[in-house]
């Protein structure tokens, strides 16, 4: 059963961005606010979300509005993020848990839309193998970017437990893509 917004979306009726924003805002300003920490850049950034749904639906027709928003949502503030960081060229603004990815998947390697979603696909099926706590703790810091002493919190861990959680997670990340054929 499809969302009713998605299907406002696809008949192109001009109320659908609204009703995308009066039901999930709230979450895409939590993926905005955790990656951005500044409110009216996390404004923009849903709102350009928004405007990035009605551009791509349709010919996109997503099976999960919020789920496809959250990502549109993640995507502009990573790009809002690399602007204001080339902007002020401050070192407190780099995008700290993708730098801790990087090493083992590189931004720059993975250029192309297929190659982005096999990648997904390799990293969803190796999330599938670890525990529900490794997973989530992994989800939370990199898909909403939750800073490492918030993920304790919502345990009950130490941030040092979470720390070594992610790197392990990390390793075994880099393993598994190395034996998938991923990384040389």
């Amino acid at each position: 059963m499809r969302d009713e917004t998605v299907r406002l979306f696809l008949d192109r009726d001009e109320r659908a961005p609204e009703e995308a924003k009066k039901k999930y805002s709230g979450y895409c300003m939590y993926i905005a606010r955790n990656l951005l920490r500044d409110e009216r850049d996390a404004e923009e950034c849903v709102g350009d979300a928004l405007m990035a749904a009605w551009e791509s639906i349709p010919p996109n027709q997503p099976e999960n509005l919020k789920a496809y928003l959250g990502k549109l949502t993640r995507e502009a503030a990573i790009d809002r993020l690399r602007w204001n960081t080339a902007q002020k060229r401050a070192a407190g603004s780099e995008i700290k848990p993708l730098d801790e990815l990087d090493d083992i998947v590189g931004r720059d390697d993975v250029e192309s839309e297929i190659e982005a979603k096999e990648l997904g696909r390799a990293i969803s099926a190796f999330l599938r193998e670890r525990s529900e706590t490794e997973r989530n703790i992994f989800i939370r810091r990199y898909w909403y970017f939750d800073p490492v002493d918030s993920i304790a919190r919502r345990y009950g861990f130490g941030k040092s437990k979470v720390k070594m959680t992610l790197k392990r997670t990390r390793d075994a990340l880099a393993d598994y893509l190395r034996k998938e054929g991923y990384i040389i």
